[in-house]
């Protein structure tokens, strides 16, 4: 190829950057595939709740004779910021209600009037507009009379803005990670292609000038392999003038390398058995040398690991091709280990092929390294995560707050309807406060306050008694009326909300739950002052141990698609900063006797609380996982 360069500094810069861009490209297409296709289903979703909660708000409005609720409904919904338009048609196509702009088409298009035709029942009905734009209709009826079609159209950039972002970050993110692979390519190669040109001209030299030792011994510039190979370049010269002892000095160099390199090698014949290893390997096997020559892998190494590495040795014997980059995984006491072997054929001569050699690097340090990378950014992104839902709450809360407003002061509300609207507006301004906890976890946006535990307790259970009922769970509370605690009200909340929540779960087959508080002493540490003792314990499926292990950290979850992670592992921030601990126990079916799990979290009442930061971390009890 002519325009593939010569020099390897070149090849070395133009191969990179060419898989560099490759591999950037296959991953930017890869991604943006997912990234639409997830848009899509979105898109879909919240249309089809759009469509029939505007179809619900109309047909309430429709049975009351309040046409002034549709026109408020429409404009109400055509104000979020996903929703470019909505509309309400009769069945004729006629617009009877439209949140647009004065100068927007009043008619029905072909293509929407197909799809309208096509909605009847409670079906909704969502498809992709010409200009590429989404929009969903459903029917509305007045008692079982068509009263027309409500329309939501998606707000296109809404839907796009992720997927640019998508884009313009992994374009920025490829070209950084381009130039700077060729910048340290390039002082890579320059480093190798100096020490390479002297000994270009060193060998034409002794080509053109065998008797002549004036140019040796070469210039040593580098001290590294290259300077190594200069070395013994000079060396070789030396040799080759003092012929057979020369010769001899060479074998024994190469048996030094062997010896003392960084890596393991090992070397087979084509019964498998070891010819030849070195101490690296050795020291790798934690096996002596000595016990290592005539026996096979699978006589020293576990079954699993000899039996990757000999079916990469028979490989090189039945294709005389090498192997590269093949990972091997074992455990020892010390902790697990990764290692990289390439398997290469050893040829004695041009038709000989004697022996197969194995390249051994340990790479166990950097897997643990980029494990502790990976967990390091996942924890990092916890930040980015609690911003982007507090932005995707506050959206929609604004407007439910404003509905329950409306319906509160112009409804006509009476009695008990008018205190659940009441009840809904405490609990649309608790989920805001929780965003806003969720933002700035670490900085305290109330002062703590003497608080009834009991109170406390009773305005969780208000929100799941419902569900447990439902679920037929059993709940035996009991929780000292007279108890009040020093604490962060609505965080000490969210802890028990969660561990609830997780218990309703866990026993959603039906069983029974334990809730209690009391007053306790801290038994973990002499001298703490008292606090409050809460008990929530339940008879569900219980826990196995690796789940155990894992509850507090983030991004981990057992709900599949209805879980995020984050639950517990915010929790024990809450924990901590009161400066709590909590106990778990649980069992399985499985482990024997009734199933279930028991979580304690001891809470000390302590005023000063929010005037003093821990001064280390061993002022702070962390879990305490048991069977």
């Amino acid at each position: 190829m002519r325009w593939w360069p010569r020099s390897i500094r070149w090849q070395m810069l133009l191969g990179l950057a060419l898989l560099e861009a490759l591999s950037i490209l296959l991953f930017a297409t890869l991604l943006i595939r997912i990234q639409r296709n997830q848009i899509q289903e979105r898109a879909e979703h919240r249309l089809t709740h759009q469509a029939d909660s505007l179809a619900e708000q109309v047909e309430e409005g429709l049975a009351g004779n309040r046409k002034e609720w549709i026109g408020l409904s429409v404009h109400m919904m055509g104000r979020a910021p996903s929703v470019e338009r909505v509309r309400i048609t009769d069945p004729t196509g006629k617009t009877l209600f439209d949140s647009g702009a004065e100068d927007a088409p009043q008619q029905l298009s072909d293509e929407e009037l197909s799809q309208a035709s096509l909605t009847r029942g409670s079906m909704t009905r969502v498809f992709v507009l010409s200009d590429g734009g989404w929009e969903s209709v459903k029917a509305i009826y007045n008692g079982s009379t068509l009263y027309g079609y409500g329309w939501v159209q998606s707000q296109r950039s809404w839907d796009t803005q992720e997927l640019s972002e998508t884009v313009r970050g992994t374009a920025l993110f490829g070209l950084i990670w381009v130039v700077a692979s060729v910048l340290l390519a390039w002082v890579l190669a320059r480093g190798v292609s100096r020490p390479l040109a002297i000994l270009q001209r060193g060998t034409r030299e002794l080509v053109s000038m065998p008797d002549s030792a004036a140019s040796f011994p070469l210039p040593v510039k580098v001290h590294n392999e290259l300077g190594d190979l200069t070395e013994a370049f000079n060396r070789m010269v030396a040799a080759i003038e003092e012929q057979r002892a020369g010769l001899r000095d060479t074998l024994s160099l190469l048996d030094s390398m062997l010896a003392n390199a960084p890596i393991g090698f090992a070397f087979f014949d084509r019964y498998t058995r070891f010819v030849r290893v070195n101490q690296v390997y050795a020291d790798l096997t934690g096996i002596p040398l000595s016990r290592h020559l005539g026996r096979t892998p699978n006589e020293l190494l576990p079954s699993e690991v000899a039996e990757q590495l000999c079916d990469a040795v028979g490989s090189v014997f039945a294709t005389e091709k090498p192997i590269t980059d093949i990972e091997l995984h074992g455990t020892t006491p010390a902790g697990p280990w990764t290692w990289l072997v390439s398997a290469y054929p050893v040829r004695t001569g041009p038709d000989q092929f004697r022996w197969a050699g194995i390249i051994v690097r340990d790479v166990s340090e950097r897997v643990r390294s980029e494990e502790a990378l990976r967990r390091t950014e996942k924890l990092a992104a916890t930040g980015r995560l609690a911003a982007s839902i507090a932005h995707e709450i506050n959206n929609p809360l604004e407007a439910l707050m404003n509905l329950l407003y409306l319906m509160r002061e112009f409804s006509n509300l009476e009695g008990q309807a008018r205190e659940f609207v009441s009840m809904a507006e405490q609990q649309a301004r608790r989920i805001a406060e929780i965003a806003q906890k969720t933002l700035r976890f670490y900085r305290q946006s109330t002062m703590p306050a003497r608080t009834r535990v009991a109170e406390l307790i009773d305005s969780i259970l208000d929100l799941y008694v419902v569900r447990m009922n439902t679920l037929d769970i059993h709940l035996d509370c009991e929780v000292d009326n007279s108890a009040t605690l020093f604490c962060f009200e609505g965080e000490v909340r969210q802890v028990l909300s969660n561990l609830i929540d997780n218990a309703i779960d866990a026993t959603s087959g039906g069983g029974r739950m334990v809730i209690r508080a009391r007053r306790s002493g801290d038994w973990s540490r002499a001298g703490a002052p008292p606090g409050i003792r809460f008990t929530v314990a339940d008879t569900g499926s219980g826990m196995p141990p690796e789940i155990r292990s894992r509850i507090f950290e983030a991004f981990f979850t057992t709900k599949e698609d209805t879980g995020t992670g984050l639950g517990l592992w915010v929790s024990m921030e809450i924990i901590e900063k009161h400066r709590a601990h909590i106990h778990v126990r649980s069992r399985t079916a499985e482990e024997g006797g009734q199933s279930g799990s028991v979580f304690q979290l001891f809470i000390p009442d302590d005023e000063s609380l929010g005037m003093r930061i821990p001064e280390s971390s061993e002022e702070v009890s962390k879990p305490v996982h048991s069977s």
